[in-house]
C-alpha cells in the first residue's frame, strides 16, 4: 500500500470494524428477522431493486436473492441496474458501485444504505492525481479498474473489472496499444505477466488483498496439501504465484463449484464465503491467513468498508429514501463512454 493511502485510512477505522462485527454478532435472530421483513414491504412499497456486492454482509446477500434481486461482482452489478426495470436502485457495496449504477441508469435514483463506505483503491487515486499522471504518457490508452470515482472513471479509455481485465488487455496490446494502468498494481502486475502487455502503472492496493502473505499462505498449504489455492489477482505477486486458479470473485466461485477437488484456500475479501459455502456444501473452504512477515491484520480479509452496509441502515435508508448517488453530468457523459465500452465489451 502506498505512504499516501496508509496515511489516509486512520487505525480508528479498523477498530470500528471490528467493534461493528462484536455488535452485530450480540443481534438476535429475532430482531434480525424482523428488519428483513420490513426491508422487504419497504422494496415493495417503493418498487425498488436491491442490488449487492459478494463481499457484504451474508444476510444483505440472502435477503438479495430472497426478493429477486442481485448478488454478484460489480459487473454483473453494473448491467443488473442498467437492464433493471425499477425506477429505485438500491446498491449495497460501496460509493464506486452507487457511481456505476447512476452512470449507466442516469435516469433513475440511486441510493445506498451509507454514502461512508468508499475504497481503499478509490481513496488511493484522486482524479487530478491521476490526471497528472497520465499527462506524462499522451501517448497510452488509459484503462481504469472499476474501484475507482466517477472522475478518474471519466479520465479513461476503457473501464474494466477483473473479471475482463485480461481480456481487454490482450484485445488492447493487439492493436499495439500502449498502456496506462490503474490504480491496483498488483492486478496490473498480474495483467503484465499475463498479456507480455507495454503498461506503466499506478502505486495502489486493496488494503484487504494486500495484507494476504506469501508465508503464511504457503504454511497453510503445507497443512492442507490437497487444498487447492484461488486468489484474487488484487493479491500481491508473491502470493498469485502460489495459486491454482487466479480470477474474480464470480471466477473464484464458478472455479469451487467445478472443480473435483474437496478443499479449497481462498485468498479474497471473507464475504464471499457465504456463496462458496450455499453453493458447495459438501467442500470445505478455508481463509487464506493474513499473517506472516510483515502482516498486520488490519482487516482480516474483510472489507471494513463493505462492513459498512447493514440490516439496520438498509431499512433506514428505504424508509427516508435518502443516500442518494449524484454525478455529475458532464463527468456522468464522459464516464458512460469508458464504462459501456465495459458493458459491451462481451455483450
Amino acid at each position: 500500500m502506498n505512504d499516501t493511502l496508509t496515511n489516509t485510512v486512520s487505525t480508528d477505522l479498523f477498530k470500528q470494524h471490528q467493534e461493528r462485527i462484536h455488535k452485530n454478532n450480540l443481534v438476535s435472530e429475532k430482531e434480525n428477522q424482523a428488519l428483513k421483513d420490513s426491508i422487504k414491504e419497504l422494496l415493495k412499497k417503493n418498487n425498488a431493486t436491491l442490488i449487492a456486492h459478494y463481499y457484504v454482509d451474508h444476510q444483505i446477500q440472502a435477503l438479495a436473492e430472497e426478493v429477486n434481486g442481485c448478488v454478484s461482482d460489480s459487473l454483473e452489478m453494473a448491467k443488473f441496474g442498467k437492464l433493471s426495470k425499477s425506477n429505485l436502485l438500491v446498491v449495497a457495496g460501496v460509493k464506486f458501485m452507487g457511481e456505476t449504477a447512476k452512470i449507466l441508469s442516469p435516469e433513475k435514483k440511486v441510493i445506498m444504505p451509507t454514502l461512508e463506505a468508499t475504497c481503499s483503491l478509490d481513496i488511493g487515486c484522486p482524479a487530478e492525481d491521476f490526471k497528472n499522471f497520465c499527462s506524462q504518457y499522451p501517448d497510452r490508452e488509459i484503462v481504469v479498474y472499476a474501484n475507482t470515482s466517477a472522475k478518474v472513471k471519466a479520465l479513461a479509455d476503457w473501464v474494466v473489472t477483473s473479471s475482463i481485465a485480461v481480456e481487454v488487455i490482450e484485445y488492447l496490446d493487439s492493436l499495439d496499444k500502449k498502456i496506462i494502468w490503474g490504480p491496483d498494481k498488483h492486478l496490473g502486475s498480474y495483467l503484465q505477466t499475463q498479456t507480455d502487455a507495454d503498461m506503466v502503472l499506478w502505486d495502489g492496493s486493496c488494503i484487504v488483498h494486500d495484507e494476504f502473505k506469501f508465508d503464511g499462505l504457503q504454511k497453510m498449504k503445507k497443512l492442507h496439501p490437497d487444498a487447492e489455492v484461488l486468489v484474487h489477482p488484487e493479491s500481491p505477486k508473491e502470493v498469485v504465484g502460489l495459486a491454482d486458479m487466479v480470477g474474480s470473485t464470480s471466477q473464484i466461485l464458478n472455479s469451487a463449484k467445478n472443480s473435483k477437488s474437496k478443499k479449497f484456500i481462498v485468498a479474497t475479501d471473507k464475504g464471499i464465503f457465504y456463496q462458496l459455502l450455499k453453493n458447495n456444501p459438501n467442500k470445505e473452504f478455508y481463509e487464506a491467513p493474513t499473517a506472516g512477515n510483515g502482516a498486520t491484520c488490519k482487516s482480516c480479509s474483510q472489507c471494513p468498508w463493505m462492513g459498512l452496509n447493514s440490516l439496520k441502515n438498509l431499512e433506514e435508508v428505504l424508509k427516508n429514501l435518502d443516500n442518494e448517488i449524484y454525478v455529475d453530468p458532464q463527468v456522468s457523459l464522459q464516464a458512460n463512454k469508458s464504462l459501456s465500452r465495459m458493458i459491451n465489451f462481451k455483450s
